[in-house]
């Protein structure tokens, strides 16, 4: 929203106070204009305080989501970061209450829910969205304007990666072997990867996977890796890991011109989880230059003098320092406060929200299709 908007916020009541709750949802609501964080439903005495100590006294607070449902009329929008088993139910009751709703993702375990509750929504006339925020990444904008520039040609193959190594579990849910549950990485960063290439290339029409379990004691796939055929022809290699001891790029994009490399992560998490905040006036998800990525083709700017070889674009110092051929490509900023405000745009002006239930699905489409072929050794086809 631009300017100064002199109508009372709209108010939000937070389900869920974790990880996906007090390091992402609340910050940003707070930080954007026409919002206000009313009420957080946890009834964890240490998340309270935690709570109280960011956000003040005044803070509200409900032990379980029930008490929202009964104060409907004192509240504008519902948002759902609670465990991913608990999505689909607590969506459903928030939107037969009357109110707005935003769910982080993954919206649902399977794509016939996610429609369920889409057509729902589409009944009642309220918005549903899902929190994708990696749309907002500053690799996925930088690459975006690259593509809309037409710097890299016609891109034939997208590979993007997020990959971790950490041998040890850490616990919870998100590393449960239960179903229920909706744990593993095919959906926990499937969903942002898998999202990312369908806002990138359009559908999707057959889909080969692999889903590993490599760390002792783990119960559920923590190395898994897809590869989509879109409908428009371009390939995506998508791997999402717990257990790589040597991390790739981020993102490798090779077009018929071009081709753009880039390393690291996105800033923003680890800000919000430092404590950062985005503010009006002073710059946000900005990284440093030389984490900024590499465009080029060939080895040298005349390609054919090293033998036609790809730029080699790495990390090459501890301090993320990129090395190697191709000309840098300045990093857009990262932007999640701009999810939250176009929920509100929404929400005042009746404008689409950033993400939609049906956006949603379609990725959940793709994310059975590979749970699928994983399980089975076989390729999928996907109605696009």
């Amino acid at each position: 929203m631009t300017g100064t908007d002199t109508r009372s916020p709209l108010r939000v009541g937070l389900v869920g106070y974790g990880l996906a709750g007090s390091v992402f949802h609340a910050p940003l609501i707070a930080a954007t204009e026409g919002l206000a964080l009313d009420t957080i439903v946890t009834s964890n005495p240490e998340r309270r305080e935690q709570a109280r100590a960011e956000f003040g006294d005044d803070m509200r607070f409900a032990a379980s989501p029930d008490e929202l449902w009964k104060r409907a009329g004192e509240l504008d929008l519902i948002v759902i970061a609670s465990p991913n088993k608990t999505h689909v139910p607590l969506a459903t009751a928030a939107l037969k209450a009357g109110l707005p709703v935003v769910v982080d993702k993954p919206i649902a375990g399977t794509t016939a829910e996610a429609r369920e509750l889409a057509a729902l929504a589409e009944e009642r006339g309220l918005l549903l969205s899902v929190f994708q925020n990696r749309r907002w990444d500053n690799d996925f904008l930088t690459l975006q304007q690259l593509i809309a520039d037409g710097e890299l040609g016609d891109v034939q193959r997208f590979e993007s990666r997020f990959e971790r190594w950490r041998p040890q579990l850490k616990g919870g849910w998100r590393e449960s072997g239960d179903p229920e549950e909706i744990g593993g990485l095919l959906y926990d960063l499937g969903s942002h990867v898998v999202d990312q290439a369908l806002t990138l290339f359009g559908p999707v029409v057959r889909v080969y996977a692999e889903a590993d379990v490599r760390r002792p004691g783990a119960q559920t796939d923590d190395d898994t890796f897809m590869a989509l055929t879109h409908a428009n022809g371009v390939r995506s290699h998508l791997y999402m890991s717990a257990a790589t001891a040597q991390l790739g790029p981020r993102l490798r994009v090779l077009g018929s011109t071009a081709g753009y490399v880039k390393y690291g992560l996105d800033p923003q998490e680890a800000d919000l989880r430092d404590g950062k905040r985005p503010t009006p006036g002073k710059s946000w998800g900005v990284e440093p230059k030389s984490l900024w990525g590499r465009i080029g083709a060939g080895g040298t700017s005349q390609g054919e003098a090293s033998g036609g070889e790809s730029p080699q674009t790495g990390m090459g110092s501890p301090q993320g320092e990129a090395r190697g051929e191709g000309s840098p490509v300045e990093t857009v900023p990262g932007d999640y406060p701009a999810y939250y405000a176009g929920i509100a745009t929404a929400l005042r002006d009746g404008t689409p929200p950033p993400v939609t239930a049906h956006e949603a699905a379609a990725a959940l489409d793709v994310l059975e299709a590979a749970r699928r072929s994983a399980r089975e050794g076989v390729t999928v086809e996907v109605s696009a």
